[in-house]
């Protein structure tokens, strides 16, 4: 079962770019707290708060490893992802 989850399992990864993106290398990073294998969210990021007023920004959000092996190791129950935001 632990192979079948680490084979079948995917990563996902999206990126938003606001206005002209990412002017600099100033990268803040928050993780966003999901349960029930991403159903129910229980804390998640504000990119717009994360870039602090900037108005050229880019935002990833994505399922690191780690992250990844968190919700392996809880089954699904407990299901984070990573917002970075870089200015």
């Amino acid at each position: 079962m632990l192979t079948a989850s680490l084979i079948l399992s995917s990563c996902y990864s999206y990126k938003t770019v606001v206005g002209n993106g990412a002017q600099n290398d100033v990268q803040i990073t928050k993780w966003n707290h999901y349960v029930l294998a991403g159903l129910k969210p229980v804390d998640i990021s504000d990119a717009n708060q994360m870039a602090n007023g900037a108005e050229n920004y880019t935002v990833e959000t994505k399922q690191t490893f780690i992250n990844g092996l968190l919700s392996a190791l809880s089954c699904g129950i407990y299901t984070p992802t990573t917002t970075t935001v870089t200015k």
